[in-house]
C-alpha cells in the first residue's frame, strides 16, 4: 500500500525522486498518467494494466468510456526509476499538473499522486472539513 505525504523537489531536467518508502513497489516499472484534480497518478505496471483492461472492457458505443480510454492511453508514460529512484516527468505531465520545483507526493493506497505543492495545500485545506465530517452515507458505504 502507498501511504504518507512526501515533499521531493523537481530538478531542472524534470526528474523527481520517488520516496524511498515507495521505491521497491515501483522498481520494476511504473506508469505515469494524468490524474484527477490536475495531479499525476503513478501506478505500478501491473496495477495500471488491470485499470486499463477494466476501462477498455467498457462498451465502445459509450461516448464517455471511449473518451476516458483515449485520454488514459494517450496521456500515459512508462518509466523505470533510475539507480537514485528518480523518474523523468514529461513536459506534458508537468504542464498538466502545473508542477513547479516544489512538489508533494502522496500515497493513495493502490497508486501514488504527484501534486504541485501549492495546489496540494489548497486542495487539502478546501477538503479538510468534508473529510472530518464524512459519513458512511455520503461515501456510498465505504466506511
Amino acid at each position: 500500500m502507498f501511504l504518507g505525504t512526501f515533499t521531493p523537489k523537481l530538478d531542472d531536467k524534470g526528474r523527481l525522486t520517488l520516496p524511498a518508502k515507495f521505491r521497491d513497489d515501483l522498481a520494476g516499472g511504473l506508469m505515469v498518467t494524468n490524474g484527477q484534480d490536475h495531479s499525476l497518478a503513478v501506478y505500478p505496471r501491473a496495477e495500471f494494466a488491470a485499470l486499463a483492461r477494466r476501462a477498455a472492457a467498457a462498451s465502445r458505443s459509450n461516448e464517455k468510456a471511449r473518451a476516458y480510454v483515449r485520454q488514459l492511453a494517450a496521456n500515459t508514460d512508462e518509466q523505470v526509476p533510475d539507480a537514485q529512484g528518480r523518474i523523468t516527468l514529461s513536459s506534458n505531465h508537468r504542464k498538466y499538473a502545473g508542477l513547479s520545483k516544489e512538489c508533494v507526493v502522496i500515497g493513495s493506497v493502490d497508486f501514488v499522486e504527484i501534486w504541485d505543492k501549492e495546489a496540494w495545500e489548497n486542495y487539502a485545506a478546501a477538503n479538510e472539513e468534508s473529510y472530518s465530517q464524512a459519513s458512511d452515507e455520503s461515501l456510498d458505504g465505504i466506511l
